[in-house]
């Protein structure tokens, strides 16, 4: 009986996986409807006492992602004052909701890889995932790995599919 080879294993097959660069914290969605007359007028004298009396110190190490789900109108400045409170403690904060705020998180940690340990390598990005790892950032990494690549597939290592291959 032959040997069974697992040439996967031999090869120089490097797996990328999304999941390992997830940043841990708490993710919080700051809606200011709450603090918008009946929900949608902003008043700023209201919205300034607000701001005031409110407790910024438990959004401490926290990822924020602040919006207004009322339809109301609310000027850019009502959103640049809650960040100046927030600012001393939170980690990020984004405008939009919590998808944006995962998108922009993982586009900063992309824009910071040093990707040049996979030059010239065949990688496969990691497809399966245990943490929410936002659609948009598999795009970001495939525009930031395959200038360096030898070739780019996705998926597992036993059912990969190809995505791109260097011309010789």
């Amino acid at each position: 009986m032959d040997e069974i080879v697992n040439r996967v294993a031999k090869s120089k097959l490097t797996t990328f996986n999304l999941e390992e660069y997830y940043p841990n914290g708490e993710r919080i969605l700051f809606d200011i409807k709450d603090w918008l007359y009946e929900g949608f007028v902003l008043r700023e004298k209201e919205f300034r006492q607000a701001i005031k009396e409110h407790d910024w110190a438990v959004y401490e190490n926290k990822f924020i992602a602040l919006t207004c789900t009322s339809d109301a109108i609310v000027p850019a400045w009502a959103f640049m004052l809650i960040t100046t409170e927030l600012q001393p403690y939170a980690k990020k904060v984004v405008l939009g909701n919590l998808t944006d705020l995962e998108n922009s998180l993982y586009q900063e940690i992309i824009d910071q890889l040093d990707v040049s340990a996979f030059k010239d390598l065949p990688v496969i990005v990691k497809g399966c995932s245990n943490k929410p790892v936002p659609e948009n950032a598999y795009i970001q990494i495939v525009q930031k790995l395959q200038p360096v690549v030898k070739s780019l597939m996705f998926g597992e290592a036993c059912s990969s599919v190809p995505l791109y291959k260097k011309k010789r």
